[in-house]
């Protein structure tokens, strides 16, 4: 669904194609009808940087438990102050991003919630807040035991073919993965951002046929917090 807000242009299709978006156009993982999926949000937050549209994303922290080290968007699990429905999403994904990134909520304008997708291995079911960051402010790693790093990544080095890869985890998972400066982006982060780029208009056509295993950093860091190199996938 959609809000009737004020956005740029360049987001104007992004946000038509979310308004009657399909989840299994999204994920191939949907919540089951299941109490214990645990209700959380992501902030898909854009910006309007120097060499065009930017997307907000964080390095999770290398000691947390679950997704160690995994390049995500800001959010996480509601809180039953939140409230419920669409405000009660925008609230969480709102709280969340401003808690590990300090970003300032009122200059954030939501402007389309996707459908809620499902993350077996930590149980969440997540819906994507997606917002125009309408008047950006400072952002940087609140508390380093949940967040590592903050980039503003642009969506041209996203779509850009070169960045493009599938990653192959030693499950035997494959999935949409990207290559930007140092950061691997993989799993959920990965698959929401090659729909992104499809639903907004800036996909380009990339080879997915190039396959590059998990980083080992990656790998060692599910290992070393739960000793199940199956952590992670999605």
């Amino acid at each position: 669904m959609t809000f009737d807000v004020e956005i740029p242009d360049w987001l104007r299709p992004l946000a038509k194609a979310s308004d009657d978006v399909d989840p299994n156009q999204l994920s191939r993982f949907l919540p089951p009808d299941d109490p214990s999926v645990r209700k959380s949000a992501v902030l898909i937050l854009f910006a309007e940087g120097n060499d065009g549209p930017e997307v907000l994303l964080t390095e999770r922290a290398w000691t947390l438990r679950s997704h160690a080290g995994q390049m995500a968007f800001p959010g996480g699990g509601a809180d039953p102050e939140d409230g419920t429905g669409d405000e009660g999403l925008v609230r969480t994904a709102l709280r969340e991003a401003e808690e590990e990134t300090g970003l300032d909520p009122a200059g954030v304008v939501p402007f389309a919630i996707w459908p809620a997708l499902w993350v077996p291995v930590s149980n969440f079911g997540v819906s994507p807040v997606l917002a125009w960051w309408r008047k950006p402010s400072p952002v940087a790693v609140v508390d380093p035991a949940e967040v590592a790093s903050v980039h503003e990544v642009p969506i041209s080095a996203l779509a850009d073919p070169a960045n493009r890869i599938s990653c192959l985890h030693p499950s035997g998972f494959t999935g949409p993965a990207f290559v930007v400066d140092d950061l691997y982006i993989w799993g959920f982060t990965a698959g929401l951002l090659d729909k992104v780029l499809l639903l907004g208009g800036w996909r380009r056509d990339w080879d997915p046929s190039v396959v590059v295993p998990l980083p080992d950093r990656l790998v060692e860091a599910a290992w070393r917090r739960h000793g199940d190199k199956s952590e992670g996938v999605e």
